[in-house]
């Protein structure tokens, strides 16, 4: 599927900058819809934005660039409806929407579910214009009185909804990372202008009684409950998200302080957590085990070194020259291991490129063979990508003795040629394995 970047700029006007701010808002609009319990949909005007182009039959026509379903509750619309138009008879709210420059609030009935939907169309505002809507879409509220955290959380929505009418939402820098920022339903923590707690969610209080915070929160700063508030006094100073582990004990949460804004500064802010106490006990386990596997193949190494110099030391003492060669072939060997496992030492990874096994046995080999009398080059040309690490080791052994063999066989000592002998190494991958 097209990216919302590309189906804007295909069938649209807007600037590359209005397509960012609407690429900001796409990416944190998770937040907000688990935030109102419904599904969000971001229409824009299929023109330059104040004038939307007219169909037919002169009516408005929108082109529908993005949706989010809540994780706090079921979704309104199964199927994806990305890239279609919509014109004002669809879609009469956000028309009147746009065109006023206002947030507009109503019920439609929905051609595609064939339900009455309680809609809520917010003009997206960038630089003084109205370059989209927002549109908050949920089934109608008939004979139910919502709990306290559904008021809470709706009236969080509606403040970040005048923000974005205003166009102070989203944020022009954020430090939001889809992959670790804590949701709203891992807990969520309302503060005031004076930065002291309005509300707590309860996965919000669990997460503080694992932090050991058991007094009644209301009315106090985190800072006050033993927290480090460092990342609220921050997001507060500079008006802009902050995101900042929290360590306690064992226990360690990902705060993110997202603060509030209105006519007359930070107006408030929310702080969701999540315990990421498993994630990152996890991560130092891997690290320790990495640390430990590095170690390891560097201790190796250092054992055939010690082995390959013994060796060398007891051919230097022995008299029969087959003894010499056949002592100095395993020496090449274990060498050639050793080169493996220093490789192992710094990425202790399933896989090692080959190339950087290949280059030092290389040269390894161009020390061997060659002598004052008799200069071998060696030239590597090409990439072979990677092999895992128990082939590395056997793959070593055997380029080792294959370098050897070709440099002996090709320039025998006892044939003279004008400049300098040289060997080419091409290596090539294919979906076969790799050919040298």
């Amino acid at each position: 599927m097209a990216s919302l970047a590309e189906i804007v700029r295909q069938q649209s006007r807007l600037t590359l900058a209005e397509i960012v701010h609407l690429q900001r808002l796409v990416a944190s609009w998770n937040m907000l819809a688990d935030f109102c319990f419904s599904d969000l949909l971001l229409f824009v005007p299929l023109s330059d934005g104040a004038s939307p182009v007219d169909d037919a039959d002169g009516k408005s026509e929108f082109l529908l660039v993005g949706h989010v379903r809540p994780s706090t509750t079921q979704t309104l619309y199964r199927l994806d409806m990305i890239g279609e138009t919509v014109n004002e008879a669809d879609r009469p709210l956000v028309a009147r929407s746009m065109r006023l420059e206002e947030i507009i609030e109503g019920e439609i009935t929905d051609t595609a579910i064939r339900e009455r939907v309680r809609v809520l169309c917010i003009p997206v505002r960038y630089n003084g214009r109205t370059i989209a809507v927002l549109s908050r879409e949920s089934t109608p509220s008939v004979g139910r009185s919502p709990g306290e955290l559904e008021r809470t959380y709706v009236d969080i929505f509606n403040r970040f909804a005048r923000m974005i009418a205003t166009g102070e939402f989203p944020y022009p820098i954020d430090d939001s990372d889809s992959k670790e920022s804590p949701r709203v339903g891992d807990g969520a923590v309302v503060l005031d202008r004076g930065m002291c707690v309005e509300y707590a969610s309860p996965n919000a209080v669990s997460a503080l009684h694992r932090m050991a915070v058991h007094a009644n929160t209301e009315g106090m700063r985190l800072g006050e409950l033993g927290l480090d508030d460092e990342p609220v006094r921050d997001a507060f100073t500079i008006a802009k998200p902050v995101t900042q582990e929290v360590e306690r004990g064992e226990v360690i949460i990902l705060l993110r302080c997202i603060p509030m804004l209105d006519s007359q500064g930070v107006s408030g802010a929310v702080v969701l957590f999540r315990d990421v106490t498993e994630v990152r006990l996890r991560d130092r386990l891997l690290l320790s085990k990495d640390a430990t596997i590095r170690e390891i193949h560097h201790r190796v190494k250092n054992n055939l070194q010690t082995i390959s110099s013994l060796l060398q030391l007891q051919a230097r003492r022995t008299g029969s020259e087959d003894a010499k060669e056949a002592i100095a072939e395993s020496v090449r060997r274990i060498q050639s291991i050793a080169l493996v496992h220093e490789t192992l030492s710094r990425d202790a990874g399933e896989d090692v490129a080959f190339t950087e096994i290949l280059r030092p046995l290389v040269q390894m080999v161009a020390e061997t063979v060659s002598s004052p009398d008799r200069q071998i080059e060696f030239d590597v040309d090409g990439d072979a990508g990677t092999l895992p690490t128990q082939i590395a080791t056997p793959m070593a052994v055997v380029l080792t003795e294959l370098l050897q063999n070709t440099a002996d066989h090709a320039f025998p000592p006892d044939v003279t040629r004008a400049g300098p002998d040289l060997v080419r190494v091409e290596l090539e991958e294919d979906e076969k394995g790799i050919v040298i």
